[in-house]
Formats: C-alpha cells, sequence, structure tokens
C-alpha cells in the first residue's frame, strides 16, 4: 500500500473523535441511506429519529476534523438528501455550493412508477469564499468549437454521466453500492490538492482511497465492517490498470469548421 493511506475498521463516529481538530482537507463518502440494504455489520433500516441523530453526529464530526479551506461531498438518496441539506447549512452553518446529479443508465427496474437512474451528492464547503476548486483538473473536452470558448475544456456542470460497475466488470468487488471510482476522481482532483488529506468514514470497497492512492494524495478511511476493511486492504494492495471508468465526453475529439491550423473545432466522437 501506498504510504499516506490508512484503513481503520471500527465505527465512523467513534474513529472521527480521533482525529485532530482541522487536519482533514476534503470529506468524500457514500453513507448508508437508510434504505434497507445488506451491509453485514450494520443496522440500514433506522427509525427517522435515529437517522437524523447518527447523520448529526458524524457531520458534525466532518465539519470539526476539516480545515477551513476543507470541503465536503456527500452521496444520499432523494428520501433524506433534503434533511442532510438542513443539517448542513442550517446547523452546522457550511456553505452550500452544488448539488450534483449522477445519472446513470442502469438500475433498479419498477413497473409501478419511475425506475431511478441518478443519486445525488451535496457539495458544501467550511468557508463561503476560501476553499480549493481545481476546476481546470475536471474539465471535459467542448462539444464545438467558439472563439470565446476555453479551449482547455468546459465546466463539467453538476449532472454527471458514469456507468455502474457492473457486476461482470473485473473492478467489481463484493460490496453491495460499489461506486465508479471516475465519479471520486473528479471530486477528489477538484477539490484537494497533491498531498492533501481526505477522508471518508464510510469507506466500503476502498474506491475513494484506491483513487487517492494514485492522484498523490493521503487518505485515511474508515467502516465498521471487517470484510470491508479487508476488501480494501487487498484493492489497494492490486496492480493499478487505469480508472474503471470515465465521463463519456472525454471521448469528444477535435473537428468542425471555422478552424485554423492552430485552433481546433469539436465534434463528438461516435454520435
Amino acid at each position: 500500500m501506498a504510504e499516506g493511506i490508512s484503513v481503520i475498521c471500527g465505527d465512523a463516529v467513534d474513529e472521527m473523535k480521533k482525529l485532530p481538530d482541522k487536519s482533514i482537507n476534503l470529506v468524500v463518502t457514500d453513507p448508508p441511506y437508510n434504505l434497507g440494504k445488506n451491509y453485514g455489520a450494520t443496522n440500514d433500516r433506522m427509525n427517522f429519529d435515529d437517522y437524523m441523530t447518527f447523520s448529526r453526529s458524524w457531520l458534525n464530526e466532518a465539519k470539526r476534523v476539516l480545515t477551513d479551506d476543507g470541503s465536503i461531498y456527500i452521496f444520499m438518496g432523494m428520501r433524506f438528501i433534503s434533511y442532510l441539506y438542513i443539517i448542513l447549512e442550517q446547523e452546522l452553518g457550511m456553505f452550500f455550493n452544488s448539488w450534483i446529479t449522477w445519472h446513470y443508465t442502469q438500475g433498479s427496474g419498477k413497473t409501478r412508477g419511475y425506475s431511478p437512474r441518478h443519486d445525488d451528492i451535496l457539495f458544501f464547503t467550511k468557508d463561503r469564499d476560501n476553499f480549493t476548486f481545481n476546476l481546470d483538473a475536471v474539465r471535459v473536452p467542448q462539444k464545438y468549437y467558439r472563439s470565446r470558448n476555453n479551449m482547455k475544456g468546459a465546466n463539467p456542470g453538476n449532472v454527471w454521466e458514469f456507468s455502474h460497475i457492473h457486476y461482470c466488470n473485473s473492478s467489481r468487488m463484493n460490496h453491495p453500492t460499489q461506486k465508479p471510482e471516475a465519479l471520486f476522481l473528479r471530486m477528489i482532483l477538484a477539490s484537494s490538492n497533491e498531498g492533501d488529506t481526505v477522508l471518508d468514514p464510510f469507506c466500503g470497497s476502498g474506491t475513494s482511497l484506491r483513487v487517492c492512492q494514485q492522484s498523490a494524495r493521503n487518505a485515511i478511511g474508515i467502516d465498521i465492517n471487517p470484510d470491508y476493511t479487508a476488501m480494501t486492504l487487498e484493492r489497494l494492495a492490486g496492480e493499478f490498470h487505469g480508472f474503471d471508468s470515465s465521463d463519456a465526453r472525454i471521448n469528444r475529439v477535435p473537428a468542425g469548421k471555422n478552424h485554423t491550423n492552430q485552433i481546433p473545432i469539436w465534434r463528438e466522437e461516435n454520435s
């Protein structure tokens, strides 16, 4: 395992309390959604009050350990995301930046009602103005050339398309809610710098830690399930062959009209 990557088996709140104040540059995490998923070691079907108490506890610790210019990204399902928003903004005094929608093409099917095809991610900062955001690190190629465009690429916006990690994928681990590596990569590149420390208090299969390992970040991952921490350690020790997903817009290549020898135009490959 790379230096600077720590994997801890334990309760998220208890372990976060051991971390010093203002020691974490970025929190990126996918906590339990309280929808009855089988995580093996925890109750993912709490009553409402218990789930709110749990959420307040870990979010309070997350704010405490963040540096003054730190940020937090939280995955959450639609049933509870508005409550977490209120805790972050109204109770903890953090600053809303973006509500990101992760759109995917495959998901659970329904015959009475519409099948879900997205998850949401809240992006909050500890300070309104002083926070890391490396836009150039996460730009995507422009679809068309216009003279006013930044030819380094466009802001990816707040609707992201990444495929699920399918069960036949060689990167798939035995975890019920594994997320794509490139999804975490965008958040980590945008909101931290090389050498920074990233915390994932619900690290599951270790996706966030694998991304930090391959992007020169330090990382601390916590999970209460010893099977998952063992899985993460195995994943970190394995060979790296590239991230397991990407934004489809990366496939755009130069072409078009009104171009010169110096300035390309863009077309979308396989359009």
